[in-house]
């Protein structure tokens, strides 16, 4: 599992609850003060943010998270970690 990887699959199990695995991405890379799409990093910044979107499916396709609530055009996928995702953790911290 890629460090990346670890990190979002991390906040997921840590929440307790289903989340939108998106809501996560300026939490692992948050934008420098003042970014805005004038600012020197801004694309830089915009091509991570969607690296994000690679990175959660990898999850899912996985198995490391399932989709508890699918996206119903208010709202993203509400995912949760699985066993498989929980044992994956237990396995990287070990």
């Amino acid at each position: 599992m890629s460090n990346d990887e670890r990190d979002l699959l991390k906040l997921v199990a840590q929440a307790g609850r289903p989340v939108w695995m998106s809501a996560y991405f300026p939490v692992l890379n948050p934008a420098e003060p003042g970014m805005d799409e004038n600012h020197p990093g801004h694309e830089a910044w915009t091509e991570r943010q969607m690296a994000w979107y690679g990175i959660s499916i990898s999850l899912w396709k996985r198995g490391l998270v399932r989709v508890v609530a699918p996206a119903d055009g208010s709202r993203g996928d509400l995912v949760e970690a699985t066993g498989e995702g929980r044992a994956a953790l237990a396995a990287a911290d070990a």
